[in-house]
């Protein structure tokens, strides 16, 4: 007797409890998907069901939106290894003035300026860990303010195009991932706008959270230094945005696009070597093999479950709340808010939007608006412990009396913002979609 004989409803649970169970060894999620989506694929429907797994595999890795994905690693790798986000920030120290909070603001400014270049986030929260953090905690701001100011617009990137969150939202979802750029760049900027508002309202009602540049350190840096610092990022950010945007390229050559034009910057930066070509590359590999590896089980899991009849247990089970759509909706944010505590995004997305994006659209909701939503939300599960990649990610280069209950701590009014842009969004959906 197999699997199936448990029925669809005791086998979901079955699936759900093993996945949580074997994530507690501490086996990569990646593994774990794999394992069960065989287990499944062979006790649910035999030992014939092998082209059950080598068609969703095959399936997922011709896709050719996924050729993005290592171009905007193989960038942000470039631009972490070049000196031009370093230079960036250092230029921009005039704009952070004798004002309280300034150094902050100016942090995050600069944390919007990399997202815009790469889209790519663990790498932008380790740089600003480097460069910010530690200019910050010299001029005496507030410990948790400077941290959660770090990770929060080092998060950014989950937002601001080129995400690679959307680009992978589009391909799962089979929406136009040039429509998702487009209606993420006013929520991206509504969320730097309110770690900003809440920097200054803090500083200013304070000035010993963040106390002000001395006029010797401020006038070490001219308006003209900082706007050369300027002119790579915006380059950058023209030839790949400007790009897709103007109709001029694809999501998958605009990337190409943007890693040529760093590659050529920092040859003429006399930066460019073939040390700093091998780290970048081999650090490509070793991110896109994660996200590989878990795409390929988590579309076998989730073709296997949907063979099942997985979709239509939990579309009926979702629809079938006697609740409004607003609620449903809810109920699923809250199902993303739980989910990303525990798991990678990546995981997240391609688990649970081929099961989502369906039922959103049968009630009606554009999937590009619940695109942003998602994004939103995966943003708050950089954030929220235990899991929280952004914490670990800023106590590898912080410094050793920083601990992750610090930076937990420290991370709290930034998530509570994130839910409040979170909950706009549901609200008010044309704070999106107005541009499309």
């Amino acid at each position: 007797m197999g699997l199936s004989a448990l029925g669809i409803e005791n086998g979901t649970y079955l699936l759900v409890a093993l996945i949580f169970l074997l994530l507690l060894t501490g086996m990569p999620l990646a593994w774990v998907t794999g394992l069960v989506a065989l287990l499944f694929t062979f006790g649910w429907f035999g030992g014939n069901a092998l082209p059950l797994v080598t068609s969703r595999i095959f399936g997922f890795i011709t896709e050719y939106s996924l050729v993005a994905i290592p171009m905007f690693i193989l960038m942000a790798a470039l631009l972490d290894r070049s000196g031009i986000a370093k230079d960036l920030f250092n230029g921009m120290r005039v704009l952070a003035g004798r004002l309280p909070g300034g150094v902050a603001v100016q942090t995050l400014i600069v944390a919007i300026l990399m997202a815009a270049m790469s889209g790519v986030i663990g790498g932008e929260i380790v740089l600003l860990g480097i460069l910010a953090l530690p200019q910050m905690l010299r001029l005496g701001y507030d410990r948790s303010l400077s941290i959660g100011v770090v990770c929060a617009g080092g998060s950014l990137g989950t937002m601001m195009p080129p995400s690679i969150v959307l680009i992978i939202y589009g391909l799962v979802a089979g929406v136009s991932i040039a429509d998702l750029f487009v209606a993420a760049i006013t929520p991206a900027m509504l969320l730097l706008g309110c770690y900003i508002a809440y920097v200054l309202i803090r500083c200013l009602r304070d000035p010993s959270l963040g106390p002000p540049m001395s006029a010797e350190e401020h006038a070490e840096e001219s308006l003209g230094s900082a706007l050369r610092s300027l002119v790579a990022p915006l380059f950058i950010v023209l030839v790949v945005l400007g790009s897709i945007y103007g109709g001029i390229a694809s999501i998958t050559e605009a990337a190409a696009l943007g890693v040529s034009s760093v590659i050529v910057i920092s040859a003429l930066r006399r930066e460019l070597n073939f040390a700093m070509m091998q780290e970048s590359l081999v650090h490509t590999l070793e991110t896109c093999g994660m996200i590989i590896w878990i795409g390929i089980a988590a579309a076998v899991l989730v073709g296997v479950y949907n063979l099942m009849g997985g979709n239509r247990f939990v579309s009926a089970a979702i629809l079938g709340l006697d609740a409004s759509p607003v609620v449903i909706i809810m109920v699923m944010m809250l199902i993303l808010l739980v989910l990303g505590m525990f798991l990678d995004w990546i995981g997240i997305a391609l688990l649970t939007l081929p099961i989502f994006v369906p039922i959103i659209t049968e009630l009606g909701f554009d999937p590009i608006w619940f695109g942003i939503l998602f994004a939103v939300n995966m943003q708050v599960s950089y954030l929220t412990p235990p899991f929280g990649p952004a914490a670990f990610y800023l106590k590898s280069v912080a410094p050793p009396d920083i601990t992750l209950k610090h930076i937990y701590t420290a991370l709290l009014p930034f998530i509570g913002l994130q839910l409040l842009v979170l909950a706009l969004l549901l609200f008010f959906p044309q704070i999106a979609i107005w541009p499309l």
